[in-house]
């Protein structure tokens, strides 16, 4: 079991001044595999107060994009060192199958990194400008302190999301662990420190609700970046707006596959099973609803149901295992509610349904599939984060659209067919932030985020380094126009 009662602040392993601790549970066994302080406010004081100065007066903002980009570089060689452990870390505290613990969140998070380390090392972040009155200077600066704030489902990524483009940037940066997932998060300080990454650019704690809103409050933190559920987003939105403190937020989905008429049907259902549940469904882009032509409703829901009764449900360690746990108790029973009221309002239970028979211990939940569900139940409208996938029938293009446009969400969106032309089509109809024809891409050179309740900015991408950047403009006199 992993035990620490230390927080990374300063560039060092410091006491906690908290009287509790976090208890880090196996969401596949139950048991506590690890335990760490609940940061406390004071914690939370020492740790900005760290990034204030590191900003303030320390060498990192002042350094040009390529020095820091050789930092980062080195930051990059000492986390694919820790890779596999990271790797295995991560699966023993959120229960996500070892088999794409390694590829769909440590290699990608790691690309990141990778992607902004190229980025800064060509970025230009001051360039004349020949104005209409006088010539300018335009200059992009660093934000400056950042409270980086990630969730449990896929913490190393979307740590690597906020914390790589804003080191990249020249910020700061105090990262907040979830409570569930601290572990993978004090690797990062470790390798942060053998990285030689200067004194207080980083700093790492994990802390429940009372100091995560401390932080998210905190007057010598200038930008949050946070990824988690819509609530907590508007919360967050409401607390820094009172204080025009910048703020990417990146929150919840409920995303929609149409699924054209000439679309290849077996293909399309086998890579929506993976898109729909991986991660047993907690991901924020899962493609939760899948939008069908009516004359190939059967067809689909069929094939798709078919695949999904044969993926196996257990240990996340287990290389063959597709499905593993939830993060915990709570969120099963939440899932489970959901699953109640779809078969209360009427749509048809296809597979799935409950908990697995043959588990014992862990918060486990079938895949399960729903049909006959109209566009207005609720399982079609909230964002459940488990393994829940809801068919729905359309007659046209113009109906699919409008049903994957119906809720509050728009966060990523995918079609499928043959052809790509009248994908993109498609997709420029969608109210989204991201859309994908013929799959889900990530890619760190595109920039992703959301709309309506789905969140407030971009991450990646030049989009995702410019969150991080303030412009200046410096003007001169019109007689230094050459």
């Amino acid at each position: 079991m992993h035990t620490s009662g230390d927080i990374f602040v300063d560039g060092q392993w410091v006491a906690s001044s908290s009287q509790h601790h976090l208890d880090v549970v196996s969401p596949s066994t139950e048991d506590v595999i690890g335990r760490v302080p609940d940061a406390s406010t004071e914690d939370v004081d020492a740790a900005v107060a760290a990034a204030r100065r590191a900003f303030d007066t320390g060498p990192w903002p002042r350094l040009s994009p390529a020095q820091r980009a050789q930092v980062l570089g080195e930051l990059l060689e000492q986390l694919v060192k820790r890779a596999d452990e990271l790797a295995q870390t991560i699966t023993a505290e959120n229960g996500v199958p070892a088999a794409m613990a390694r590829s769909a969140q440590v290699d990608n998070g790691l690309d990141v990194l990778r992607y902004y380390t190229e980025l800064a090392s060509t970025f230009e972040d001051e360039a004349p400008r020949e104005g209409r009155y006088s010539p300018a200077i335009v200059r992009h600066e660093p934000v400056g302190a950042v409270a980086a704030i990630v969730p449990w489902n896929v913490p190393f990524f979307l740590a690597m999301m906020k914390v790589a483009p804003a080191l990249a940037a020249g910020c700061t940066i105090v990262l907040k662990a979830s409570p569930e997932t601290p572990l993978n998060a004090y690797l990062v300080a470790e390798a942060a420190a053998a990285a030689g990454l200067p004194a207080g650019v980083l700093n790492v704690l994990a802390a429940g609700p009372r100091s995560s809103e401390y932080l998210v409050t905190h007057p010598g933190i200038d930008k949050v970046a946070f990824t988690g559920s819509t609530a907590v987003g508007r919360r967050i939105a409401s607390l820094a707006g009172g204080q025009l403190k910048r703020v990417t937020l990146e929150l919840g989905g409920k995303s929609a596959a149409i699924v054209l008429p000439d679309a290849d049907l077996a293909n399309a259902m086998a890579r929506l099973v993976t898109m729909s549940l991986f991660q047993s469904g907690q991901f924020c882009v899962a493609q939760s609803r899948i939008v069908v032509p009516v004359d190939r409703y059967d067809e689909a829901v069929e094939i798709f149901a078919a695949k999904v009764s044969g993926l196996k449900v257990g240990d996340p360690t287990e290389p063959t295992t597709f499905i593993g746990p939830l993060i915990s108790d709570r969120q099963r029973a939440r899932v489970l509610d959901y699953i109640d009221i779809g078969r209360d309002e009427g749509a048809t239970l296809v597979t799935g349904g409950g908990r697995p028979s043959h588990l014992e211990r862990g918060y486990y939940v079938e895949p399960t599939v729903f049909r006959d569900v109209d566009p207005g139940m609720r399982i079609a409208q909230e964002e459940i984060f488990g393994p829940v996938v809801a068919f729905l029938p359309y007659r046209d293009v113009d109906e699919a659209v409008t049903i994957a446009n119906s809720t509050e969400f728009g966060l990523y969106g995918t079609v499928w067919t043959e052809d790509l032309d009248r994908g993109v089509e498609v997709g420029r109809r969608i109210r989204t932030g991201t859309f994908g024809v013929n799959g889900i891409s990530l890619d760190p050179a595109a920039p992703f985020g959301g709309v309506k309740q789905s969140g407030l900015g971009r991450e990646l991408g030049p989009e995702g380094l410019a969150s991080y950047l303030e412009p200046k403009t410096i003007t001169l006199p019109a007689s230094a126009r050459g």
